[in-house]
């Protein structure tokens, strides 16, 4: 089983800081931060294939899960993230469990799925020397579907029960903008959306959220949630270069 799915089920909250500036540089230093996990973001940060494999090499050292969030649920990216070594993905936009099947399909070789099979020159195989990866490949890869929208929310229940789906994770900004509060995830409808969604599928399945601040995080754990985003790399860096020099400046 993939390690951070069975992390997950021990019911230890687990902690995680979003990875933006792609860099491997400030990935390495996140990465002995002693985060549980890092989030490597392929959707709104400026990254590509080649800056994605130099931040996984960076981390590779230490004790930290690599995850990363595709640009989209297609196979072809889906793919290509899976043979540079990630094997936990953060699918954005599933609004449906038929999207989540397909998204699931495309992580798995046949028969069991639509993956391209490129064993000897893929960096998640050892570049062909393990030879049972084919075999056991969909067994070590976990996939994460996010909840961000009034539609996956009606259809939440449904999209926790596909097979292959190991995890939620709900993303507030998004999901406040498909309620109508764009730029406003704290606001009463959008958190007590936030709650319904975990009574109806907390229980059944892992469920993460991006917490909007400190006291969220906090609130979020308490919750229940299993893992959470308490950060991210661009707002440790602003921030701590802000408070430096007003410490110092006055």
């Amino acid at each position: 089983m993939n390690p951070f799915i069975q992390a997950l089920r021990e019911k230890r909250p687990l902690l995680g800081l979003w990875q933006a500036l792609a860099s491997p540089y400030t990935a390495e230093i996140c990465a002995r931060a002693g985060y549980d996990w890092l989030l490597f973001d392929g959707e709104h940060a400026p990254n590509t294939l080649q800056t994605l494999l130099a931040q996984l090499q960076a981390v590779a050292p230490y004790p930290v899960e690599p995850i990363a969030r595709v640009p989209m649920g297609e196979p072809v990216a889906i793919k290509q993230y899976l043979d540079i070594g990630f094997r936990t993905l953060l699918v954005p936009m599933v609004d449906s469990a038929e999207h989540a099947r397909a998204v699931v399909a495309a992580t798995r070789f046949p028969p069991k799925g639509v993956r391209g099979v490129a064993s000897a020159t893929s960096r998640a195989s050892g570049f062909g020397a393990d030879k049972r990866y084919l075999h056991e490949a969909h067994e070590r890869v976990s996939v994460i579907v996010q909840i961000e929208s009034g539609a996956a929310l009606e259809a939440i229940e449904d999209i926790a029960a596909v097979e292959g789906v190991a995890a939620l994770f709900i993303g507030p900004a998004d999901l406040a903008a498909s309620l109508g509060h764009l730029g406003d995830p704290g606001h009463p409808e959008v958190q007590t959306a936030i709650a319904s969604a975990w009574a109806r599928v907390g229980h059944s399945i892992p469920v993460g959220i991006f917490a909007t601040s400190e006291e969220d995080a906090r609130e979020k754990i308490a919750a229940g949630f299993g893992f959470v985003s308490v950060g991210t790399d661009i707002g440790v860096l602003s921030k701590g270069a802000q408070i430096l020099r007003a410490t110092i400046a006055g």
